[in-house]
């Protein structure tokens, strides 16, 4: 493709297409463009039509024509949809009846919170015109609704563009054939010009040039098509000339010359030979005794190198073992730093243990001092491993007995040689080598880890069971940290559930209430599958999530009679005096703001810092729906416990408001299946936002 004319031919042809096809598309776009800008006149045409028609008879009163007056317009062909919103994006009445009570796509409602007066949308891929109008109140309207209320709804249209398509569709085809058929006569048109006066020409050239290189300087060119060609023709003929005239001079120079040469050439060419050949043999001889000595010199130097190979590979081996030993004491001592958790701190270190030592088992036993018992805490790689806490005697005949007995790690090299000992463990098992290290913290025997039968089948050895002795040191720190870790926390959980309890024995309406939402909480929970720290966190918050009421005082906790603003006020500040009492806690930093937005609504509008819904934990939304319910189900100062019945038809009615529409109908199903015991009469349907009437419609009422 080095081609001169395809060169020449290719450029212009990218230069044509280029220009034609951008005047085609600029073209078709502007075409395009004023079938758009025809559209959106004749929209804002009709809009401005059917709202003075719905105002009309919005004043005269008939609201029941609102919906005849969309459904009526909406029979046309190109309106796709015609429907009344408010400003939070409910829709209040429309030319079909299923829409009323839905909401519109959240990107026209975050349009309509914008202000905007009038936006056109277009959609390429709906094709439609998606435009809205403000309805404004008029004193004409104060009868029905408030003077303070500005904007009464939003009328919202969907014009269909398929009539428009059509045209520019056309207009597009048009333009592609025209460009099409301009571009291939350009074409056409250049390469039988290119054909004619350029290639024809070079081609003769070539050819006189291809017989001149082959010897034939006798050959003439001649071309007519044009000037420059011509000269082009004329110009290598004098060329070929001028060659010719140089060549045979050379010739016969060097035909003389040769025959010179050739006959002085024959004497020197047979003594320099002579001389060349004694050179070579002396060298030859030389490097004969050169390479002898390298022949030994290499036996010497393979000799060194197969003893230094030896060194390095027992030099290699003792060097994976000690980076084998200092991986699993660095694992481990991530697991002392990281890990606080007893059972995930002791399946790491026999985890990591077995895979260090190659072992086929590995487990860890728990020593109970007061009634000398061991407990098996964890085992690894037994398929019938017994569960947790399981409960093994102290007897002579067992290993872990004996370690913990003696203060010492033991090794068993092979179980045949120890008949002290029983080769089958009392966990289900047959031993044939192990070893056994004791867990000592503060010289205190907590238990121990035993690593049992490698994976090879080879017999376990003292740097082995050295290896395991600084584990057990490293993993007998860890355990005692996590235990000391885990009994802060219950010190702490249960100082804090003392006070929970006090505050709610000193007021008969809500006792009992933190260990009912305790118990909707975690239900919900497990029902939506989540993981166990997290059910951890909302079963903390659900105990704690009233602990604010002691910052309130109990003559507004009690009072019976109407709650005064200040006295709402005040409520409404115990979430954040939840949080700042639980605030030096650390480990409980999740369940203090699952505690400080439990009182939060889904719709943003819930207290004490009117969080939004993206910005709340799953927990403190499970937190909500229980503890409204069972606030609706029991009794209060200033009202009796309702219906069931009635507080799941709250729980409904206001999802996707103060509660998440996603967990409602989790909620309503586990009170269907009976999981909380409840006495009621009737099966509740999932989450289900009523319609709105066309009387609500038309006053647009929330």
């Amino acid at each position: 493709m080095n081609s001169l004319k395809v060169k020449i031919l290719g450029l212009i042809t990218i230069i044509v297409v280029t220009i034609v096809s951008m005047a085609a598309y600029i073209n078709y776009q502007m075409q395009k463009q004023m079938h758009q800008e025809v559209a959106a006149h004749n929209t804002a045409i009709l809009m401005d039509t059917i709202k003075n028609s719905i105002v009309d008879a919005m004043r005269a009163g008939h609201s029941e024509r609102v919906h005849e007056t969309l459904e009526r317009i909406q029979s046309q062909r190109i309106i796709r949809g015609l429907r009344i919103v408010d400003e939070s994006g409910k829709v209040l009445n429309s030319a079909d009846k299923r829409e009323i009570g839905r909401l519109i796509p959240e990107e026209e409602r975050t349009a309509i919170t914008k202000g905007q007066s009038l936006a056109l949308n277009f959609s390429k891929a709906e094709g439609f015109y998606d435009s809205y109008s403000r309805i404004l109140n008029a004193p004409e309207c104060h009868q029905c609704h408030p003077a303070s209320q500005k904007v009464l709804g939003l009328l919202e249209i969907e014009l269909s563009t398929d009539y428009l398509n059509t045209f520019i569709s056309k207009e597009r085809n048009t333009a592609i054939f025209s460009t099409v058929i301009i571009i291939f006569l350009i074409v056409v048109t250049i390469f039988v010009f290119l054909n004619s006066y350029v290639d024809k020409p070079l081609r003769r050239l070539i050819s006189s040039m291809k017989q001149v290189e082959k010897g034939d300087f006798d050959i003439s060119c001649t071309i007519e098509s044009s000037t420059e060609m011509k000269h082009l023709s004329s110009h290598f003929n004098q060329m070929v000339d001028k060659l010719k005239t140089v060549v045979d001079t050379a010739v016969n120079h060097e035909r003389e010359l040769a025959i010179a040469q050739g006959k002085l050439a024959h004497h020197r060419e047979i003594h320099v030979m002579n001389q060349k050949l004694e050179e070579q043999i002396r060298e030859i001889e030389q490097l004969n005794i050169t390479l002898e000595e390298r022949i030994e010199e290499i036996e010497e130097a393979n000799y060194k190198i197969a003893d230094l190979a030896g060194d390095l590979e027992d030099k290699n081996t003792n060097l994976e073992k000690a980076v084998a030993k200092l991986s699993t004491l660095y694992k481990v001592g991530l697991g002392i730093n990281s890990i606080m958790e007893l059972q995930k701190l002791f399946s790491m270190v026999v985890a990591t243990t077995m895979e260090t030592l190659h072992a086929q088992i590995g487990y860890i036993i728990i020593y109970d001092n007061e009634n000398d018992v061991m407990k098996v805490s964890t085992i690894i790689g037994h398929d019938d491993s017994p569960a947790t806490e399981t409960v093994l005697q102290m007897k002579p005949s067992g290993v872990s007995a004996w370690v913990i007995r003696n203060r010492k790690a033991l090794l068993i090299s092979d179980i045949n040689e120890a008949p002290q000992f029983d080769r089958f463990s009392t966990l289900g098992y047959e031993r044939k080598t192990l070893i056994c290290a004791p867990l000592i913290a503060k010289d205190e025997v907590i238990g121990t880890i035993t690593v049992v039968n490698k994976n090879d089948n080879s017999i376990y050895n003292n740097e082995e069971l050295e290896l395991l002795s600084t584990i057990a040191a490293q993993a007998s720190i860890a355990i005692k940290n996590a235990q000391l870790y885990d009994e802060q926390q219950k010190t702490y959980m249960n100082t804090i559930h003392a006070l929970v309890s006090a505050i709610e024995a000193s007021d008969s309406y809500t006792r009992g209430h933190s260990e009912r939402v305790t118990r909707y909480s975690v239900a919900l929970a497990k029902k939506l599958e989540l993981p166990p720290e997290r059910i951890k966190i909302v079963e903390r918050a659900a105990i704690l999530h009233d602990i604010g009421k002691i910052g309130i005082d109990l003559s507004l906790l009690h009072k019976e009679g109407k709650l005064s603003p200040d006295d709402i006020r005040d409520l409404q500040q115990h979430p954040a005096i939840g949080m700042k009492i639980l605030e030096p806690i650390e480990f409980l930093n999740d369940v203090r703001v699952c505690i400080g937005q439990h009182h939060e609504r889904y719709d943003g509008q819930g207290y004490p810092n009117n969080v939004p819904a993206e910005h709340l934990l799953l927990e403190s939304r499970i937190l909500a729906v229980a503890d409204a319910f069972d606030a609706m189900t029991s009794d209060r100062p200033y009202r009796k416990a309702l219906p069931i019945e009635v507080a799941v038809k709250e729980l409904i009615d206001h999802s996707g408001m103060q509660f998440d529409p996603a967990l409602v109908p989790h909620f309503v199903d586990l009170i269907n299946s009976n999981a909380f015991s409840f006495q009621h009469s009737e099966t509740f349907p999932a989450a289900k936002v009523p319609e709105l009437s066309l009387q609500q419609a038309c006053f647009m009422t929330t």
